[in-house]
């Protein structure tokens, strides 16, 4: 088994600054009656504020200064968010709350090309999405855990290498009591390659077996079974932003990390998206919604995000928006197609495909739309509006042309004959049709194909009382 830990250092902080590059001085205050600073941002730390000081003092130092209470179920949404995340890289993900991740990757190791390109690709990842992590990995989860959280970045494969690296990592990353810690320091014992030099059976006697059986775990000595996450069946995912935001052009920034976590979950998944919503939530109005469709299923946050701009870009924003929300209630298959070394028919598809959607997010759903024929005699209720792309097979009575008038034009006439810029000539004909009698719009026609002097061609028609109407060109 191979392990690679995730410890999120700046969790608490990320959760708030994740929706935006701010240089707004911003800290987390953690604890009540005399709240500390927990974290701050590079702004709040240029002004002299550091973690542990109180939030009086910070506030004193740096008089801009925001202060955010520790968030613990912003928190722990984002890291089982996370988890789903990583799920494409594994299905072996386990939850180590309330800042960390651990993935057994030993069967994804072909797949990716090996523990380093593989750890270089999560690492990129949690960078887009806009977490910071320090990454180890060892052949135990405890091991791995303990040297993410030490801050000792390495790739371990063998159990002896692992325990050489453990023996130098101080006692504060056991989960022990602070009592049993302050004894091992009182005894001159400060590392766990201290503690592993005493004997065992004095040592279970004087602070328990929990002591030792941890110690053994980290080793690989003891089993260390895990709980794996379960990807939930649908998306969900929010993300606040630093500031309020009135530009609609600035939400793309947030919305391409929440993009991003919703491709990686669909990954993990091996399906894709024909339709998800972007709310855009503000203080006392209710949210605005965006809701985007797809023709087919896709996983591609480039073209989602594309999607997304064209939208934005026509929506006007009733208040700031204080936050987002990306979901996608229904996953679907995502069917794998081989790539050609020249366009073929599904790239077309595909090309065709994203033309219509992005014409939709620029003018709208009801704006863009197929026309299928349907089983009516009469010219002008022949045809309906149809999603674009679908194929509908309907009996058209006859070969008519494409472009009809939106109203029939009444012709002038000579000799009883319809004339168009002169008189036309009647080449096809006649097509009757009389029908309609149960819903209020009988006709009674009979049209003809004409041509005029000129040669173009015409679609018309005589209804029986004798006048003439234009109704369609032929091409």
């Amino acid at each position: 088994m191979l392990w690679i830990a995730l410890y999120l250092p700046d969790l608490p902080l990320e959760v708030f600054l994740r929706g935006g590059n701010t240089s707004a001085p911003l800290a987390v205050g953690n604890g009540h009656g005399r709240p500390q600073v927990l974290l701050c941002n590079a702004a709040a730390a240029g002004l002299g504020v550091r973690p542990g000081m109180s939030v009086s003092a910070a506030q004193t130092l740096a008089g801009t200064l925001r202060v955010r209470q520790r968030d613990d179920a912003a928190e722990a949404a984002a890291l089982a968010n996370l988890a789903a995340w990583a799920v494409q890289f594994t299905s072996s993900v386990s939850l180590s709350p309330p800042q960390g991740l651990l993935l057994e990757v030993a069967g994804s190791l072909k797949l990716f090309g090996g523990i380093g390109k593989l750890s270089a690709l999560i690492r990129q990842g949690l960078d887009e999405i806009g977490y910071r992590a320090l990454c180890a990995s060892a052949p135990t989860p405890l091991g791995a855990w303990m040297l993410a959280c030490a801050g000792v970045e390495v790739r371990i494969t063998d159990a002896a290498a692992l325990a050489r690296r453990l023996s130098a990592l101080p006692l504060a990353l056991l989960d022990q009591p602070t009592s049993v810690l302050e004894t091992l320091a009182a005894l001159g014992v400060h590392t766990l390659g201290d503690c592993l030099c005493l004997p065992r059976d004095g040592l279970a006697r004087r602070f328990g077996q929990a002591l030792p059986d941890e110690l053994d775990r980290a080793l690989g000595k003891l089993p260390d079974p895990r709980k794996f996450f379960a990807p939930p069946e649908q998306f969900k995912s929010a993300l606040e932003l630093p500031a309020d935001v009135w530009e609609t052009e600035a939400l793309l920034f947030a919305a391409r990390r929440l993009a991003l976590e919703l491709e990686g979950f669909l990954n993990g998944r091996g399906g894709g998206v024909q339709q998800f919503s972007l709310d855009l939530l503000h203080h006392d109005l209710p949210a605005t919604r965006l809701s985007i469709g797809l023709l087919a299923p896709s996983r591609d946050n480039r073209h989602w995000l594309t999607l997304l701009r064209e939208r934005l870009a026509r929506t006007e924003l009733p208040a700031p928006v204080r936050a987002l929300c990306l979901a996608a209630e229904e996953i679907l298959p995502l069917r794998s197609h081989n790539l050609s070394l020249f366009p073929d028919a599904v790239q077309q598809q595909e090309s065709w495909n994203g033309f219509v959607e992005r014409l939709r997010a620029r003018l709208g759903a009801d704006a863009v739309h197929g026309i299928c024929a349907a089983s009516e005699h009469r010219p002008e209720l022949a045809w309906r509006a149809c999603e674009p792309g679908r194929e509908y097979v309907q009996t058209v009575p006859t070969a008519r042309p494409l472009w009809l008038l939106a109203e029939p034009r009444r012709l002038a006439m000579a000799g009883g004959e319809p004339c168009l810029d002169g008189p036309l000539v009647l080449k096809q004909g006649p097509e009757r049709i009389e029908t309609g009698w149960w819903d209020g719009q009988r006709v009674a026609r009979d049209y003809y194909v004409a041509e005029s002097a000129a040669g173009a061609r015409f679609w018309v028609f005589r209804e029986r009382r004798g006048e003439w109407y234009l109704h369609g060109v032929v091409g």
